[in-house]
């Protein structure tokens, strides 16, 4: 099967996205004219299944965080459709957009700038909480709760962020997020700032609370050594474009897309006799602002051939959840 979409593989997702674009124009002279764009999201297609979490990986500059950002509404999309519980969200007015956010919150990647320093941690989360009709007692109580949710004594809650440590700020931001209910929780590299030893209990903080509360996440991340504890399937993204899609098992014991065997190649594993021989990537990944024709890895492919040059490929489907943009994959 070749498409340049992704099928539904499952009806009963939390959010749908439709051939997302996002492009930034490039604007020079003194008059600021439109001199180009660049296409930072080129057409993505992704669900997010209730409970689950679906990994966004690829190396920085790929278009992962714009995304996000889009999903948001935080900027806004040039084309596609976001599908949010069975209803298309793009053209939501503000006021409507702003009400739905409650349900869809984010986790900043830098734990020490995505909290207000002047704020104490437990009038931070009471903001989200400000919203609801509480009174002042039960937004303490709740404020409280979510605190030794997150592994965080409550007693806390006066402390201001410059007195906690990196891993305890990101506790905090997670907190943030749950303090108005959210049903998907999208992750913005949330451990990439963080010590090995502190990224792991992260993830198995955000893992407990999916467990607990039933969120889905979006888990966007350029280590796929982190994604493979915490991800039901995993999108490859390169240069605005999903080149690999699958389970997260079967990504990792069957890679087939050449940047995918590249970077799980450079994953640690604990038995060295299934490791990947390590792929080195020659060249530099394009510009977004004039991405090549045909595939738009082909310069640093080392499997290139001449029709990747030339034309644009599709999915091949390989399995019922694996689909790989490749020309050398199902046999075309």
């Amino acid at each position: 099967m070749t498409n340049h979409k992704l099928p539904i593989t499952n009806q009963n997702i939390t959010l749908r996205v439709e051939g997302l674009k996002k492009y930034f124009p490039v604007r020079r002279g003194f008059f600021q004219r439109t001199a180009g764009w660049i296409k930072a999201v080129d057409g993505i297609d992704l669900d997010i299944e209730p409970g689950k979490t679906l990994a966004l990986v690829g190396e920085s500059g790929c278009g992962k965080s714009t995304v996000a950002k889009v999903i948001l509404r935080l900027i806004e999309p040039d084309e596609g459709k976001l599908i949010y519980k069975g209803n298309d969200i793009v053209n939501l007015s503000h006021k409507k957009m702003k009400h739905l956010r409650k349900e869809m919150q984010i986790v900043f990647q830098d734990p020490f700038g995505s909290l207000n320093p002047r704020m104490t941690v437990g009038q931070t989360i009471e903001e989200g909480l400000r919203g609801m009709d509480l009174s002042k007692r039960e937004r303490r109580d709740r404020r409280d709760e979510l605190l030794e949710m997150v592994g965080i004594s409550a007693i806390s809650s006066d402390r201001y962020p410059h007195e906690f440590s990196g891993g305890q700020r990101q506790r905090v931001g997670v907190a943030r997020a749950l303090s108005v209910s959210p049903s998907l929780i999208i992750c913005d590299e949330p451990v990439s700032a963080l010590d090995v030893s502190i990224q792991a209990q992260i993830i198995n903080l955000l893992k407990d609370l999916q467990d607990r509360l039933g969120l889905s996440y979006l888990f966007i991340s350029h280590d796929l050594n982190v994604v493979g504890y915490l991800s039901d399937k995993v999108a490859v993204m390169y240069l605005g474009h999903i080149m690999e899609y699958a389970n997260t098992e079967e990504l990792f014991e069957t890679p087939l897309h050449p940047y995918t065997l590249a970077l799980l190649s450079a994953v640690p594993v604990a038995e060295p006799d299934k490791r990947l021989e390590l792929k080195s990537l020659s060249g530099d990944v394009p510009s977004p602002l004039d991405p090549p024709p045909g595939c738009k890895f082909q310069g640093r492919c080392p499997q290139v051939e001449e029709r990747c040059r030339e034309e644009e490929i599709g999915f091949a489907r390989v399995s019922e959840d694996h689909l790989v943009r490749c020309w050398k994959v199902g046999g075309r």
